[in-house]
């Protein structure tokens, strides 16, 4: 297998990371099945999809045309059979192990044994997702950034299995996609969540701990140290939730460096989770 054979994509999980997925898959030509386990997640995906569409046209970066020839190419779908006929499948469900690993059995008893099944996992262990197939050689992570139709880099992991095959077609594939790559070892958070998470909760303690205000706080790293946006601010366009998960897991795994700032927690059980609830450490439309 090689990167020109890949005609066909499947993506599973339909929300963000999901649907953004999908779309910078059709919009560079490949035919698209992104699946979800109820209808209402696929119709918000699409909903998503055609949204994030219609910006790019409406700023000039894609035609009309070219923005429902793109559409057309993704099929929504809850039925994991459906991807039986893909090339290559990337899996872009919740940060759970339970429900990756599940995914990644199903995906390899129902697909060829030459497709490479890929994970956007930005945390968990590459090595113990492939564990649960019967083609570790053909694993990857594919860690997109968020938002994907506007990031530009891609994070490829290399689990302990993965063959030099798979990862030169994860390059490759990402190139295709416009993408720009860096490598990572199969090591808790990778490259960039290892170096990101505590970042944001030492930004979240700061607050916390009267030491700025929060805009002051933002203000700070992104004059200071030119970042695009501040620890606060980026938390929140991540997911509170995200940010939380993923620390926790760097936490158990590297100890008491990675540990969630208690602010954090607090937000999410209080359900403020950040822009898409409208509700962070900033409140949104």
């Amino acid at each position: 297998m090689n990167i020109d054979s890949i005609e066909r994509i499947g993506v599973v999980g339909a929300g963000t990371m999901g649907n953004g997925i999908a779309q910078v898959c059709a919009a560079s030509g490949y035919d698209v099945v992104m699946r979800d386990i109820e209808p209402e997640f696929v119709e918000n995906g699409m909903e998503a999809i055609e949204d994030s569409l219609g910006r790019f046209v409406s700023k000039d970066r894609l035609s009309e045309r070219e923005a429902e020839e793109a559409t057309g190419r993704i099929t929504g779908t809850t039925d994991l059979a459906d991807l039986r006929t893909c090339d290559l499948v990337i899996e872009a469900a919740v940060e759970k192990m339970a429900i990756k690993r599940e995914i990644f059995t199903e995906l390899a008893e129902i697909t060829d044994e030459d497709v490479l099944l890929a994970t956007n996992t930005s945390t968990l262990s590459i090595t113990t997702i492939a564990s649960a197939t019967d083609r570790e050689e053909r694993v990857i992570g594919l860690h997109f950034m968020n938002p994907v139709p506007i990031m530009e880099g891609v994070e490829v992991v290399v689990g302990e299995k993965t063959a030099g095959e798979t990862v030169e077609i994860a390059h490759a594939l990402a190139a295709e996609l416009g993408k720009t790559t860096w490598e990572s070892d199969d090591k808790p958070g990778f490259v960039t969540n290892r170096i990101l998470m505590p970042w944001i909760n030492e930004g979240i303690r700061a607050f916390d701990e009267g030491v700025a205000s929060k805009e002051d706080i933002d203000a700070g790293m992104e004059l200071g140290t030119n970042v695009p946006m501040g620890p606060l601010t980026l938390a929140d366009h991540i997911g509170l939730d995200i940010c939380l998960d993923a620390s926790e897991t760097l936490y158990e795994e590297l100890g008491d460096r990675y540990k969630p700032a208690y602010l954090l927690k607090r937000k999410v059980d209080a359900g403020d989770l950040g822009k898409k609830t409208g509700a962070g450490f900033y409140e949104y439309e």
